[in-house]
């Protein structure tokens, strides 16, 4: 299976603790939801990013990040 591009949408609660990462359709999916749970403030930061994906190898490629809210880690 060749590589893929994956969005994901990661929430961090109190304390930059990371919670459940969500693959998203889409780059809007990913802000949608990281938009709407910091406006519920349910979450205390969101990461957005692409990343391209072997799964079958197992390969990760490097985040690019596409949106970045509120307290989040900082990348590395």
């Amino acid at each position: 299976m060749p590589a893929t591009t994956r969005i994901i949408y990661q929430p961090y609660a109190r304390g930059q603790r990371p919670g459940q990462a969500v693959v998203c359709r889409d780059e809007m999916e990913g802000r949608r939801r990281a938009e709407k749970a910091m406006a519920a403030g349910s979450i205390e930061g969101a990461h957005v990013v692409r990343v391209r994906v072997d799964e079958d190898a197992g390969d990760y490629g490097e985040p690019e990040f596409l949106l970045s809210l509120g307290q989040v880690p900082t990348p590395a």
